[in-house]
């Protein structure tokens, strides 16, 4: 089996990558990515290019199966080069699938495509994917279910399936979240969890994780198997202040909305940080999932708990702990090379 992978080189990337190369019936992985990494896998074959720009049918020609996990989160202040890259490079990607002939496509969505919903009760995949509208990650995933909605009623043909991973960490992956969502300022001394004392208390603060490894593993199940469709991935427990408060051995406080909603705002605003306010939204619109349909149809099941994801993440942001991908590594930017014309 030969299967192309775009965005190979990131977070999740890396994990479909290893999870690809420890299943026999894949012969051949190519790798696709910006940037050509060091990193070295005897079944994967390397391409550099780029989904808004090149050409990808010659990639995806000859594959059983594209998985498409490439995606901006920053710069978040450049919402044209996001979009490009986001939406369009999206739809470029589906074509080109087409045109090639590939017979199986594998989406990485997420639960930010899904509408506001509840955090008390657990929704299915049948739950509308309107996005969140302060949230630009939130409206392209969104937008990228409405291109892939209009491509399996155009492409019957073509075995389709979208994954809707909660929040995805894992250890090596620090020095990437740490760009995108805390800064350079953070310093790395101080993310011990004996040194954070207090939680947030906030209404609506409940919500899902999954370890990398095993939203690959869950990616490698799609591709090889014959499932078609949405599927939902997260872990066990769901994290709110108190499961927080036990994990860190912190106390929860209660924080109205607003204020963290401000601070968020006012972060972001004095270039204090990467994140757009969106994100606090997002974190207290989404609903919680669901994962029945993954485990019985996927035949998925998570190894990793969703507390001991979170402090393998605040080990490796401590260690500043990376790979050798662009995206991944330690001192890298994870900058886009040049501007989109």
């Amino acid at each position: 089996m030969r299967v192309a992978v775009t965005g190979a080189t990131g977070n999740v990337g890396t994990s479909v990558l290893r999870a690809l190369h420890a299943d026999t019936a894949v012969e051949e992985v190519v790798g696709i990515a910006r940037r050509r990494p060091t990193l070295v896998d005897p079944k994967v074959a390397w391409v550099q290019a780029d989904v808004v720009r090149d050409d990808l049918v010659p990639h995806f020609r000859g594959a059983d199966a594209v998985i498409h996990l490439a995606w901006l989160i920053q710069p978040a202040r450049d919402r044209a080069l996001t979009r490009a890259v986001n939406v369009d490079g999206s739809a470029r990607v589906f074509r080109a699938a087409a045109d090639a002939g590939v017979p199986a496509l594998v989406y990485a969505s997420s639960v930010g495509a899904y509408s506001p919903g509840p955090k008390h009760a657990r929704v299915d995949e049948s739950w509308p994917t309107e996005g969140i509208p302060s949230s630009f990650y939130a409206r392209d995933k969104a937008d990228v279910e409405r291109l892939l909605d209009r491509f399996e009623a155009e492409h019957p043909e073509v075995r389709t399936v979208r994954l809707r991973p909660a929040l995805t960490f894992k250890r090596e992956a620090a020095a990437e979240i740490r760009r995108l969502f805390a800064g350079r300022l953070l310093p790395s001394r101080l993310v011990r969890p004996e040194l954070i004392p207090l939680v947030p208390k906030l209404e609506r603060l409940r919500f899902q994780a999954l370890h990398s490894y095993d939203a690959g593993e869950a990616y490698r199940l799609a591709t090889v198997g014959d499932a078609r469709g949405a599927f939902n991935l997260a872990a066990e427990p769901v994290l709110d202040p108190d499961e927080l408060g036990r994990l860190l051995g912190a106390r929860p406080v209660r924080v109205p909305p607003a204020v963290l909603r401000g601070g968020a705002s006012l972060a972001w605003k004095l270039r204090l940080s990467p994140t757009p306010p969106g994100w606090v939204d997002m974190a207290r619109a989404v609903p919680l999932m669901d994962t029945a349909r993954a485990r019985t149809e996927l035949g998925w099941e998570p190894r990793h708990g969703a507390g001991e994801t979170l402090l393998e993440l605040l080990d490796g942001l401590r260690e500043r702990a990376g790979l050798q991908t662009p995206p991944l590594e330690r001192n890298g930017d994870g900058k886009y090379p040049v501007p989109i014309p």
